[in-house]
């Protein structure tokens, strides 16, 4: 089933913290909080516009910490779009939340009221750089309350940020790792952006911060959506939302419209670079990949095709709808060798 959700923002609501690199208002353009009535009202129109494709959507409140807001305000959000669920209208309700606002007291709130998947903001499995970033929450957190959430029988999402302060590629792909152990359903991956007004900023001014640039982000995040996927795990969102309130606010950092458009094909790339290499092939070669996967393989404004040109390889990619997404196949005379 294709991910879906009907999105409704709970901007900066609940956190406890006020993250290093966190200006949620820009990163969601909204400041409004959401009611009964306004729930309510967008799960209608969804209704409305989607017709049966709401069956395979989830409603999903984003943008704060759903599980440490106030109680009361909680269940009236519940309370509005459980019937949604109960109806049989909707597939069910999707949170987010911090791995230390989960209990099992929550837990059984949430699925009394339909919640079906629950996403933590883990960020990193550094604990240095948890506490740099005033996460306020430490790694132990992110574990024990996955646990607690599979135990339940949630779908778990997690959450990863690459490029933050004190970090580096080598934590970050740990921190990928320390996460596939903990059998996630779905991840997103998020390369940090210098928003104004954070305390990121503050430092990135002060040259005490070095941003990712777009580059480094696409090399590192290549490789993690790589990881994920050869471990079954369904990277759900690379990449912020591009709005007109982020791109005003944005000052440096790894932002890109299509970011992940990007690395899919520089994983790509990468999977027909080592076919190339490991065959020992001509200086023309023949490339088969799904019909799909044809412009990620060629890359944006033909990138993966210059790439191969560099190197006095010609290129030619024909389509073949028997490969999966992200699948490369090496046609070479009566053999195939296939990267996946």
């Amino acid at each position: 089933m294709k991910h879906a959700n009907i999105a409704i923002f709970v901007p900066h609501n609940g956190c406890p913290h006020c993250c290093s690199f966190c200006n949620q208002r820009e990163i969601t353009g909204q400041s409004f909080q959401p009611h009964r009535e306004d729930v309510i009202n967008a799960l209608e129109i969804a209704r409305k516009s989607l017709g049966e494709k709401t069956k395979q959507a989830e409603i999903a409140f984003f943008g704060g910490s759903f599980t440490a807001i106030e109680r009361d305000y909680m269940l009236e959000l519940l309370n509005a779009a459980s019937p949604f669920v109960k109806s049989g209208e909707f597939y069910g309700i999707r949170i987010s939340t911090r791995p230390d606002a989960i209990d099992e007291e929550i837990l059984s709130i949430l699925h009394e009221h339909g919640v079906t998947a629950i996403e933590l903001g883990a960020q990193s499995m550094d604990d240095e750089v948890l506490l740099g970033n005033k996460r306020g929450h430490t790694s132990d957190d992110v574990i024990k309350a996955s646990e607690l959430i599979k135990k339940s029988g949630f779908s778990l999402g997690l959450q990863m940020m690459t490029g933050l302060y004190l970090s580096n590629d080598e934590k970050d792909i740990m921190t990928a790792k320390k996460l596939a152990s903990l059998s996630p359903d779905t991840v997103r991956i998020y390369p940090t952006v210098v928003l104004k007004d954070t305390e990121l900023y503050d430092l990135y001014i002060k040259g005490k911060y070095k941003p990712q640039t777009v580059e480094e982000a696409v090399s590192l995040c290549a490789v993690l959506l790589s990881f994920f996927e050869e471990k079954g795990i369904n990277v759900i969102r690379l990449g912020l939302h591009d709005s007109d309130s982020l791109r005003e606010n944005y000052a440096a950092g790894a932002f890109h419209p299509a970011l992940r458009e990007l690395c899919e094909s520089r994983m790509m790339l990468s999977k027909a670079m080592e076919l190339i290499s490991e065959n020992n092939t001509e200086n023309e070669v023949v490339f088969a990949v799904n019909p799909s996967s044809v412009s990620r393989m060629t890359g944006q404004k033909r990138c993966n095709m210059l790439e191969f040109e560099k190197k006095g390889i010609k290129v030619k990619l024909i389509p073949d709808s028997d490969l999966g997404k992200y699948d490369v196949l090496l046609k070479t005379g009566k053999e195939e060798k296939s990267a996946t």
